[in-house]
């Protein structure tokens, strides 16, 4: 019996130092447990579609939460809202659930919610997530873009102006208008920082464009998300369950991957050294995790391998949610400790070859064929092993995975909206930021140098005999003779002489683009001035 609910507490929750998986060996009666001290060494949740891995999602959430560990998890398919409430013994799989509890001897099963907060990078089934366009980096946003070598050079020489020179990058408008001031400067720092053509600069910003049709914009901004707010616990001592909606960000399949890897790597960054605790501060699910490797540069995948590796020292267990391990590049694969494998199904050769090469990533149990295992188990079992003491794995078994607790599938909009409006994070994050940055400060000082271009051109239209003067003054110097009667002449022409024409010239080309450039070299630069 595998007794986890306290009745003498206030939340009926009991905390221990195990999460109970399932039931395991010939007649499911073993417990399969994953051990909360090597939880932060991370793990992978594979299988096909419709195997059960929402489930297994739900139920380590679940665990989790109840030993006071906060986990981040994102909902693709709008399944694992439930989680907000408990199970109900009129739902159509209660009967099944209770039969399955009793043969795991898991007899002291009941239904219980979980503290759960939602997260929606559109604002629109969640507390809007927000960064700022500065955090997220040149290199994850030139992945985010998909911009060529070049393209990200240029980015990076945007991202180190704005350093050098006090412009603060908060949203897409700003690095907008930098690249404006980029491009319109483009000789000068072609000269510091190489090649800056017109056309990589053009590139970007219809990047950009397409980004902010996708509904992109909204996550650059302020206020921008605090990491402690995913890391809170509930009055009772459960750790909360914050839950990305992403069923519609699956649509931007860069923008969701982008998002999780940014979010890990501010994670890494972020939180200090503890060690190996008893157990993790927080646990990271990245589901679809196939999306963050695909045609990813191999800068891009050393930089995950890194902050996995690194990441476990900080507290943070880091689970991998796809369809085959072949999806994880192997020096990752390699640093997923504990393991929930679902069915894989063999239909190809090729498919065959991925069946094999998963079975051989685990340690085999002499009772049975670890790749007729993974091939054959249904729908709720899969084939586990989990670290045992000193971080050893587990041999592999064959486990009956124990029902939820909380409800089977989605809540209502009206339910997700109560959860919404009732938690202590709505105000802080409902209403965006627009304080002084980039954009601002670009926009006064080209404002700035405009009116100033307009004062040059109003001196030259008010004085033009100067002008004359000074062209008479020079032909004297060089021995020419003009009498005062064809002087005067000369200044009541108009612009026949050659310095009305000149004058007019010049006011000319200060009213067009080009002449307003002259100008602000003149005043020494647009937006060079602190």
């Amino acid at each position: 019996m595998y007794g986890h609910v306290d009745k003498s507490s206030g939340s009926g929750i009991c905390m221990t130092d195990k999460i109970f998986i399932g039931g395991g060996g010939a007649d499911y009666s073993e417990a399969q447990e994953l051990s909360l001290r090597y939880a932060n060494r991370h793990g992978l949740i594979a299988g096909a579609t419709g195997t059960g891995k929402t489930v297994t999602l739900q139920i380590l959430a679940e665990s989790f939460s109840n030993n006071g560990v906060p986990v981040f998890m994102a909902d693709v398919k709008g399944d694992l809202s439930g989680l907000a409430m408990p199970g109900s013994s009129s739902a159509k799989l209660h009967a099944p659930f209770m039969e399955r509890a009793q043969k795991i001897l898991f007899e002291e099963f009941t239904y219980h919610d979980c503290p759960v907060t939602f997260w929606d990078l559109f604002g629109e089934q969640g507390h809007p997530i927000r960064t700022t366009v500065a955090e997220m980096g040149p290199l994850l946003l030139s992945r985010l873009l998909e911009l060529s070598e070049a393209q990200e050079g240029i980015l990076n020489i945007a991202f180190r102006l704005a350093d050098e020179d006090g412009l603060p990058l908060l949203d897409l408008k700003d690095l907008q208008a930098l690249l404006v001031w980029v491009g319109e400067n483009r000789k000068e720092l072609s000269l510091r920082y190489g090649n800056v053509s017109t056309a990589s600069i053009g590139a970007i910003q219809r990047r950009l464009l397409v980004l902010e049709n996708q509904g992109g914009a909204g996550f650059f901004g302020e206020p921008a998300l605090a990491l402690n707010d995913l890391m809170r616990t509930a009055d009772d001592g459960r750790g909360m369950v914050n839950i990305l909606a992403a069923d519609k960000l699956m649509a931007s399949p860069k923008l969701y991957a982008t998002f999780l890897l940014w979010l890990l790597s501010e994670l890494f960054e972020e939180l200090p050294e503890v060690g190996d605790p008893d157990k993790p501060k927080l646990v990271f699910f990245f589901d679809e995790a196939h999306l963050l490797f695909e045609d990813a540069p191999k800068a891009l995948v050393d930089k995950v391998e890194q902050v996995v590796r690194l990441i476990r020292s900080k507290g943070v267990g880091v689970y991998f949610v796809t369809q085959s391990p072949d999806d994880i590049p192997e020096d990752i694969l390699g640093q997923l400790g504990n393991r929930v494998q679902h069915a894989l199904r063999a239909f190809t050769a090729k498919d065959r070859k991925k069946l094999r090469l998963a079975a051989e990533t685990y340690r085999d149990n002499p009772r049975f064929s670890t790749e007729d295992a993974i091939r054959d188990v249904g729908v709720g079992e899969a084939v586990t092993s989990m670290l045992q003491k000193k971080g050893v794995p587990g041999v592999v078994e064959r486990t009956l995975i124990r029902p939820p607790s909380s409800q089977l599938g989605p809540i209502t909009a009206a339910e997700r909206e109560g959860v919404i409006l009732t938690s202590s994070l709505h105000q802080k994050y409902a209403e965006a930021l627009d304080r002084t940055s980039a954009y601002e400060i670009l926009k006064k000082r080209s404002e700035a140098a405009a009116a100033k271009a307009a004062q040059a051109e109003d001196a030259a239209e008010m004085a033009p005999e100067p002008m004359a003067r000074e062209f008479n003054a020079a032909r004297r110097y060089n021995g020419s003779r003009v009498s005062r009667s064809s002087s005067r002449r000369m200044s009541r022409r108009s612009p026949d002489t050659f310095g009305s024409a000149l004058s007019q010239a010049v006011i000319k080309e200060l009213k067009g683009t080009t002449g307003r450039r002259i100008v602000r070299g003149i005043l020494g630069g647009l937006f060079k001035g602190r």
